[in-house]
């Protein structure tokens, strides 16, 4: 062994020509990557069968069906019109009349309720355009024959029916054949928009095929890179090794792929007078690895206690800081000079201050790692809660808080409440000489919503108007102003975090106040 007291630098192996080159990480990659495109095309499918499935069921069943059952309650109170008024023509009673205008009622309730589904309908114009001669059928037959009959009742008394008899025959059939026309219509558009639902589901069965189908190859296609890149390969140098393991040190080893078992047959190959001080090198080098790998998981360990150090431990003694140092005051302040007292505030002050900082750094932290996925979010909602949140500054301030109607957006509701918290207390906060007046305002701006909240404060300059924005830049200093210098940080994190931006518009001189805007996305409600 004294010739080779070093370890010669293993020969570089020549690589393998075409798929040979491949390892079989990428023989997997490949293979996954082709899966994938199977599973998006399935996935594509299937959403797109879902969609069109919801569209049909929705016109069936909450539009045509519906419609359909408020022409056959139209039928009937035409129907009903009809005979009623021939038998007040003919008995002159004031019941048949009386019969006449129930079921007139009835047909402009379901009239009304026809129309409020025609938007909705397939075909909307068609459907409009019958319901409309359907409507006007009726009216002309209560007008030209109804309202005769009513008015001829006392003069012609029992003959007034058989007297207006073919009038009443060739309006009321107009009438008939309105409604066969629309029933016929709304029939076609029930079968139809089966037709439609059916195929929606054949699509989604082919979809579901698809995605089983996906699965499948997934596993072959991984059974056989196993098989004929990994298995065979490993078997083949697995007998070349036994064979120099049993003293043919000559046999030389050799295998054409993948590359990674290539690579390593060069290397036994090269290592054949070398085994037991290439094992002590792995073996030690196996012992670093997991001696890296138990300092990594100590690591990981200990960020993940950061969260709870931050908002509990590192809290707490701050909190006793606090406590004792004003323990301290009230036990012994009769013997401390006026020095010694400033100097008990400022430990309480800078402790307190710290609390509030690392608080506020915790909920910066926070956005976008929790919450869950975002929601529709009633706007009012929110900011109701925030100026619940809020309700001892304002009161105290004597501030006056109004707003528009706010819209539904798509987001976190916690997160909104917080910003909404945080510029309504700013707008008090940084309040002039009167009461605070602060408006929340909203308009439409593409596929956003455009918030404001504009208050009548001490107003911003235009040169800080970015600055303010920054995490710990202040405009005033504490003992004007209290405060982390976060709150607007903060903002502009969550509005960000929800795909949109945040500004500032200070008002003109001589109009002092301060308008901040920020667009949120629209929630699924006001699309």
């Amino acid at each position: 062994m004294s010739e080779h007291t070093g370890i010669r630098p293993l020969p570089t192996p020549a690589p393998a020509a075409g798929f040979g080159k491949l390892r079989v990480a990428q023989w997997f990659l490949l293979t996954g990557a082709i899966v994938a495109l199977l599973f998006v095309i399935a996935a594509a499918f299937t959403i797109s069968s879902i969609e069109e499935t919801r569209v049909a069921r929705v016109a069936v069943v909450d539009v045509v069906d519906p419609a359909a059952l408020r022409t056959l309650e139209i039928s009937n109170a035409l129907t009903a019109q009809e005979g009623a008024a021939r038998t007040y023509g003919r008995t002159n009673e004031a019941t048949s009349l009386q019969a006449y205008r129930d079921a007139v009622a009835e047909e402009s309730k379901a009239m009304a309720a026809l129309e409020a589904l025609t938007p909705r309908m397939p075909e909307t114009q068609k459907v409009r355009a019958e319901v409309a001669r359907l409507k006007g059928a009726g009216q002309a037959w209560r007008r030209d024959y109804v309202e005769k009959i009513v008015a001829e009742v006392p003069t012609f008394k029992s003959e007034t029916a058989s007297r207006n008899a073919p009038l009443n025959a060739e309006r009321f059939a107009e009438i008939r054949w309105s409604l066969t026309a629309l029933q016929a219509h709304l029939d076609r558009l029930h079968v139809e928009g089966g037709q439609r639902l059916e195929r929606g589901w054949n699509t989604l069965y082919v979809a579901l095929g698809g995605v089983v189908l996906a699965m499948v190859l997934a596993g072959i296609g991984a059974a056989l890179i196993v098989r004929y890149a990994v298995l065979r390969p490993l078997a083949k140098l697995n007998g070349q090794v036994r064979a120099v393991a049993q003293g043919d040190f000559e046999h030389k080893l050799k295998v054409e792929h993948p590359s990674e078992l290539a690579e390593l047959s060069s290397h036994v190959d090269s290592m054949r007078r070398r085994i037991i001080a290439e094992w002590r090198r792995v073996s030690s080098a196996q012992a670093k690895l997991e001696e890296q790998a138990a300092e990594l998981r100590r690591s990981n360990g200990e960020l993940e206690q950061f969260a709870y150090v931050a908002s509990h431990d590192l809290q707490e003694p701050l909190r006793k800081v606090a406590s004792f140092t004003q323990m301290l005051d009230q036990r012994y302040g009769d013997q401390l000079d006026d020095r010694a007292k400033q100097y008990i505030a400022f430990a309480v002050d800078g402790a307190k201050r710290m609390q509030l900082l690392i608080n506020d750094l915790l909920d910066f932290s926070r956005v976008g790692r929790t919450g869950g996925e975002p929601i529709s979010v009633d706007a009012n909602q929110s900011l109701r809660t925030a100026l619940n949140n809020l309700t001892a500054p304002i009161e105290e301030s004597g501030a006056t808080v109004t707003s528009d109607e706010l819209p539904t957006v798509r987001g976190n509701k916690v997160q909104l409440v917080q910003l909404f918290q945080n510029l309504v207390g700013n707008a008090v906060k940084f309040r002039s000489q009167e009461s605070p007046e602060i408006h929340i305002g909203v308009r439409r701006d593409g596929d956003m919503w455009e918030f404001s909240c504009a208050d009548n404060g001490i107003g911003i300059e235009s040169k800080y108007t970015d600055r303010i924005f920054l995490i710990f830049q202040r405009l005033h200093g504490r003992d004007v102003y209290a405060g982390t210098g976060i709150g607007l940080a903060l903002c502009k994190k969550i509005v960000e975090y929800h795909g949109g931006r945040i500004w500032v518009e200070s008002d003109a001189p001589d109009k002092p106040g301060t308008t901040f805007r920020w667009t949120l996305p629209i929630g699924e409600t006001d699309e």
